[in-house]
């Protein structure tokens, strides 16, 4: 059984959601880095909750906007919030209404809490303190797909909606299948039998049909069990399940396509020890060009699981 590392350096992805270009990706990485260089990363200003922009995928100050290596196109969307407390400002609005309604003698309304609202967090926001993150993302011009970094639609769509203001179109669609997902990994749990290449890491959620069926999470259990078949065979169906892939990358499979949790083979993530420890660029340079090409073969493969893309 190969070992699946735990915490890796932040260019090897975590999650994946993958989006199909429906049209051919023709800029270079020279001619992408001119258009990112409008919406470069900029710091929160004391009154602005939230800031996006590009920065260098290598971590490198004032490094490159895009690496390209492999034939495809790293980028790093930085995100930059101010964190305020919900608790605070409704323990700051509930302490103003008071105060008016006693001076005043009346009732202070939706409409003006609402605005009393506005008013207490831009009073508080010059004084939060702030919270980085990152998200990565690779462009496969010749395979026409672009990966992102993240588990989170939104955020998935956040560094999209930049590129595509970046870039002027992106015209991008979510994969769609020719089988579905929820019934095709139902069916390997009740046929005890994984696609080739795939095998079950005992993890899984099974829901009911419908939006106010119940939820069932399955963890550290023979999947293949009498409890598990017991949820299947009374209609539940399985929305997530554990896999691993050829020993190489264990990830969570969503019916939405997305993986969760991806972890690498130890074996995998130590390929490239042997380039200078002194020559930090080189070595992500070929762990992007490594890393790639194990996500693009794995989103392929489950592509195939399900049928392949739908016509």
């Amino acid at each position: 059984m190969p070992r699946f590392a735990g915490e890796v350096l932040p260019m090897w992805f975590r999650n994946l959601r993958a989006y199909r270009l429906t049209q051919p990706f023709s800029l270079t990485a020279e001619q992408l880095e001119e258009q990112l260089a409008g919406q470069t990363f900029r710091a929160c200003a004391p009154s602005q909750p939230l800031s996006l922009g590009w920065s260098s995928p290598l971590g490198v100050e004032d490094g490159p906007l895009v690496h390209a290596a492999g034939g495809r196109l790293l980028l790093r969307l930085r995100r930059e919030e101010r964190l305020l407390p919900g608790t605070v400002v409704r323990e700051a609005l509930a302490e103003r209404v008071a105060a008016i309604e006693e001076k005043e003698g009346r009732k202070v309304y939706r409409k003006e809490r609402l605005g009393l609202k506005d008013e207490i967090i831009q009073d508080c926001l010059p004084r939060a303190f702030t919270r980085n993150t990152f998200l990565y993302a690779f462009i496969d011009p010749a395979g026409g797909w672009i990966y992102v970094d993240a588990s989170s639609a939104t955020r998935a769509e956040e560094l999209l909606n930049l590129l595509r203001e970046s870039i002027g179109t992106l015209p991008v669609l979510l994969p769609d299948v020719q089988h579905s997902p929820q019934a095709c990994m139902t069916r390997w749990l009740l046929d005890r039998d994984l696609p080739a290449g795939f095998d079950a890491a005992g993890e899984c959620e099974l829901r009911e049909p419908g939006d106010e069926g119940g939820v069932v999470r399955c963890r550290g259990v023979d999947l293949f069990s009498e409890e598990v078949d017991s949820h299947l065979h009374a209609g539940r169906q399985v929305s997530r399940l554990a896999l691993r892939h050829d020993e190489r990358v264990a990830f969570v499979l969503g019916d939405d396509l997305c993986l969760r949790r991806l972890k690498f083979a130890e074996a995998l993530l130590k390929e490239n020890e042997d380039l200078p420890p002194e020559d930090a660029l080189a070595r992500l340079d070929a762990d992007f060009v490594l890393m790639a090409e194990a996500i693009v073969e794995l989103f392929e493969a489950v592509l195939a699981a399900f049928g392949g893309l739908a016509e």
